[in-house]
């Protein structure tokens, strides 16, 4: 039978890679459509965030990986930090209310 632990360490949970982020009116918004270019107030060479459960875990530089794009992690957070950043994921809440 899996401990616990083991069940935790085999869940996966959403990574999120995010380029950039901008507020946009809701006009702005409205008006999207195929072939709209949005400026981000990042430069093309600074460094990605790396997000679990929509808090940053980390950071990295885009790399084409064959046809693919993918991320060359170039810092992390502590163990503490990205343990952290899991508490909240919902399948991990799930796995808590499912052991009481």
């Amino acid at each position: 039978m899996a401990t616990t632990t083991d069940t935790i360490l085999e869940l996966k949970v959403p990574l999120i890679v995010s380029i950039a982020s901008r507020s946009a009116t809701v006009e702005e918004i409205l008006s999207l459509g195929p072939g709209t270019i949005l400026e981000m107030g990042k430069h093309a060479d600074e460094e990605l965030d790396v997000l679990v459960n929509n808090k940053p875990i980390g950071t990295g530089l885009p790399v084409k990986v064959g046809e693919n794009f993918g991320i060359r992690i170039s810092a992390v957070g502590s163990t503490r930090e990205r343990a952290e950043a899991l508490r909240e994921a919902p399948e991990i809440t799930k796995l808590k209310l499912n052991s009481e």
